[in-house]
């Protein structure tokens, strides 16, 4: 819905992120973000995070205060922080993508420019999409454990060093040649498979980030996740199978399999490493995934 004149904004910076944690960065950011803001006649304040965990605290704070409106200008770590705390809230949540993958962001549709971006935080439509939840932790895009999983740890690991796209593929190269997979049990609603499993997606939206369509079927608001299983195979096989990733024909490949369920629980015969929108952390040998319909409001473009 168009921007009301009560609207309050808050806008959160994550400085890091698609910048290296060069301080120029953050300083013309948030010079862009007051000018805009004042430019559309919406008061608020503006926040540069300092430490992991910031945006949500941010997030909470200004909840707290009033605001209708929070703008994230990161990438799906900074959304996904931001986004947790706007969950179930009478808040909408806006992103200004700036990240390596920035998944949700295009599944939303949310242009790169920081400009136009800010144009539809503050004049763009309302859509209300579901949320992930797995081992307690919401996402909203993409969860999974794996491949994936080793991936966001190390990328997460290198800190402010060469972070970027092109840095995880580096990393993401890398793993695929000391990748050992581990055995899973997963339950989705009914459906329970075996796996010796290179990946296990557990999807709201569709992409990783990039147009890499891990779950081509899934949609942010249709109460369901889609499970992807992919099992283990040769470094040569897994090469010739990444074009279907990002034609959206995963699914063809041998050794894939696409579920949907409300409810997932996978089991390891150890702790399991996962992430949520690309943030690493580890569970127990059990972890459970649920989906929690219309979760959160976002703004979107009109068109």
């Amino acid at each position: 819905m168009p921007r009301q004149p009560s609207d309050r904004a808050a806008v959160i910076i994550n400085p890091i992120s698609g910048a290296g944690g060069r301080p120029e960065v953050a300083r013309r950011r948030a010079e862009l973000a007051a000018a805009l803001m004042s430019g559309n006649g919406v008061a608020g304040d503006i926040f540069v995070t300092e430490r992991p965990g910031h945006a949500r605290e941010l997030a909470q704070a200004v909840l707290a205060q009033g605001v209708s409106l929070v703008i994230a200008w990161g990438g799906d770590g900074t959304v996904n922080e931001v986004a947790s705390a706007l969950a179930f809230r009478d808040a909408a949540l806006a992103i200004v993508p700036s990240g390596s993958g920035n998944g949700l962001a295009r599944e939303l549709a949310i242009p790169f420019d920081p400009s136009a971006a800010f144009a539809v935080a503050l004049g763009g439509a309302e859509r209300v999409i579901d949320a992930g939840e797995l081992d307690g932790r919401l996402f909203f895009n993409i969860a999974g454990l794996g491949l994936d999983a080793r991936v966001a740890h190390q990328f997460a690991a290198h800190g402010l060093v060469r972070r970027g796209f092109v840095r995880y593929l580096e990393i993401a190269a890398r793993e695929l040649f000391t990748f050992e997979p581990h055995e899973y049990t997963i339950v989705a609603d009914t459906v329970r498979v075996h796996s010796r499993a290179m990946i296990v997606a557990i999807a709201n939206g569709r992409q990783y980030g990039n147009g890499a369509l891990i779950a081509p079927a899934a949609r942010l608001d249709d109460g369901r996740l889609d499970v992807v299983v992919v099992d283990h195979r040769s470094l040569f096989a897994t090469m010739r199978e990444v074009p279907k990733l990002f034609r959206g024909t995963l699914g063809q490949a041998r050794g894939v399999r696409m579920l949907t369920a409300s409810t997932v629980e996978v089991t390891s015969t150890e702790q399991v490493r996962y992430h949520v929108d690309g943030e690493p952390f580890v569970g127990g040998a059990t972890i459970h995934a649920q989906i929690r319909p219309s979760a959160l409001r976002v703004r979107v473009p009109r068109s």
